[in-house]
């Protein structure tokens, strides 16, 4: 296995792992405290929560078996070199870990707080099952000849395609309400610098070991940063842009709608 050439590059290289770490682990906490002091997840997409518990949980397999496996890390080096580094590190599996845990607990909040009528829809549930079932019949593929590299990329791959598709929902939810409001912004700005950052890892990487590798041979990582990215930009466009300080459009009507019950009430008040 391939050691760093450079301290400085090594050092920066886990300096901005974990910022990366902090950056990604914390953005989860403005959303569970907002939802927290408003008792409510309206404006939160539901479908959002449960892809992102499947993408994260997908990712944690891949970089926990990674990073300690020393079986898998040997077929890794098979495959890529073996003057090749493990493009895993330990900030990449702590936070994973973080990040089932938290979007755990803001599933919780989903159940235990106001929803608006707001549910999973089915075609999310159903994904959601595919992929697991689909995981489960790889894993028994994978069994007989010990294939587990391929085996996590392929759970590697299903973080990718969840992290394609969980923002979509929320982007949908924010365009028809015509507001970003229940949604933390917060979270959105700490997901893009973890982003950034991640980015910045990698390549300081592939500077000290003058090699690209790091960059296919963890595509998903590669994949997770880039689509994050645009997804936050789009984010930021619709809260600061598009929907600056709007309250959602349906709530608007529902005012307009009460208003003349509201003067009817202060007239026979008056009397």
């Amino acid at each position: 296995m391939a050691s760093w050439n450079s301290i400085p590059l090594e050092i920066t290289y886990q300096a901005m792992g974990w910022i990366a770490f902090f950056a990604w682990s914390i953005s989860f906490y403005p959303q569970v405290i907002m939802n927290f002091h408003r008792k409510s997840v309206v404006g939160l997409n539901f479908d959002f929560v449960v892809l992102n518990l499947t993408k994260h949980s997908s990712y944690l397999i891949y970089n926990a078996t990674l990073y300690f496996s020393s079986a898998v890390q040997n077929q890794y080096l098979q495959k890529y070199g073996s003057k090749e580094m493990i493009p895993v590190a330990a900030n990449d599996v702590a936070f994973s870990s973080h990040a089932v845990l938290l979007t755990a607990i803001t599933l919780v909040q989903i159940v235990i707080y106001e929803r608006g009528g707001q549910t999973v829809s089915k075609i999310t549930l159903s994904i959601v099952s595919i992929v697991w079932l689909a995981a489960g019949v790889c894993f028994f593929i994978a069994l007989p000849n010990h294939s587990w590299l391929w085996l996590i990329n392929i759970f590697n791959s299903i973080q990718v395609f969840m992290t394609v598709i969980k923002y979509i929902p929320q982007a949908f939810m924010n365009f028809n309400r015509k507001s970003t409001d229940g949604f933390s912004i917060g979270n959105i700005l700490l997901d893009f610098s973890g982003g950034v950052a991640n980015y910045g890892q990698m390549a300081v990487q592939s500077i000290d070991q003058n090699s690209w590798v790091n960059f296919y041979g963890n595509i998903g990582k590669t994949l997770l940063s880039l689509i994050s990215i645009f997804f936050d930009l789009l984010f930021m466009c619709q809260h600061y842009l598009l929907y600056p300080d709007q309250r959602p459009l349906i709530a608007s009507k529902i005012s307009k709608a009460q208003e003349p019950l509201v003067k009817e009430k202060e007239s026979e008040e008056n009397v």
